[in-house]
């Protein structure tokens, strides 16, 4: 579990322009760790963490690609019933506010990860490494 940056881009929601930024990409050897993908009318707006972020922000900018950064929590769970449950109430009980997550395992997995954004990520960090949850 650690605080990790994420880029938030902001791209033509047209068929081809994901394609296009993971061929950026994967030719500039950065992996995907965390994607999400949320769709507006004229634009989609797609968050993900990445192996190498500077290396990353500087192809999106050289496109002329408007990105973002924040920082998030990177958290590797158990992929069991209730994991959710515990990271949300251990948060809820320090008035830590999940602005939003994204997360993804296999069904046979044995770990998860689960990307987090949250109103205060060091605070977040202190207190679910103290409650032991990750």
């Amino acid at each position: 579990m650690k605080i990790v940056e994420q880029l938030a881009l902001f791209l033509h929601n047209k068929p081809g322009t994901l394609a296009a930024v993971c061929d950026a990409l994967a030719e500039a050897k950065v992996n995907i760790y965390g994607m999400s993908v949320s769709d507006a009318t004229d634009h989609a707006v797609v968050r993900m963490v990445v192996s190498d972020p500077r290396k990353a922000q500087h192809i999106f900018e050289a496109h002329g690609t408007l990105v973002m950064e924040s920082d998030v929590l990177m958290i590797e769970n158990e992929n069991r019933p209730g994991m959710l449950s515990r990271i949300a109430k251990a948060l809820a009980e320090k008035k830590i506010n999940i602005e939003y997550a994204y997360l993804a395992s296999l069904p046979s997995a044995r770990k998860g990860l689960l990307i987090m954004r949250v109103n205060d990520a060091k605070k977040a960090l202190r207190v679910l490494k103290n409650a032991a949850i990750a």
